[in-house]
């Protein structure tokens, strides 16, 4: 499965060790529907519909036990994050590519814009 990352999984940032056995696709962006927020050290990833930018971040191909990992990582089961299709511009735009979008109120969070 092809995952999107947008935070601290990136390359060269604190979580990518998270990673590990997993492959780099390329440098990709999002629809410009969504903004970034500091969450205290690691982004949120919010639907904005009304001022959304493009996030900035990468595609990776994530076998199951990788998967796994990250779900445990972003907390998936407790609700703080959501595995969802992320609809990003070309040349990814025709794949189905999954990302993590935050679920928690973000109001008190710095909105940092498209880039973490």
């Amino acid at each position: 499965m092809r995952i999107f990352v947008y935070g601290t999984l990136k390359r060269g940032h604190a979580n990518h060790g998270w990673m590990r056995g997993q492959q780099f696709i390329g440098q990709a962006a999002t629809e410009p529907v969504f903004r970034l927020h500091d969450l205290g050290g690691y982004p949120g990833m919010v639907r904005h519909e009304t001022q959304g930018l493009s996030v900035h971040g990468e595609i990776w191909e994530v076998d199951a036990e990788g998967l796994e990992r990250l779900d445990e990582l972003e907390d998936v089961n407790g609700g703080e994050y959501i595995r969802e299709a992320i609809p990003l511009l070309p040349p990814f735009d025709q794949e189905r590519i999954e990302g993590y979008r935050y679920l928690r109120d973000v109001s008190q969070a710095p909105d940092i814009g498209g880039c973490w």
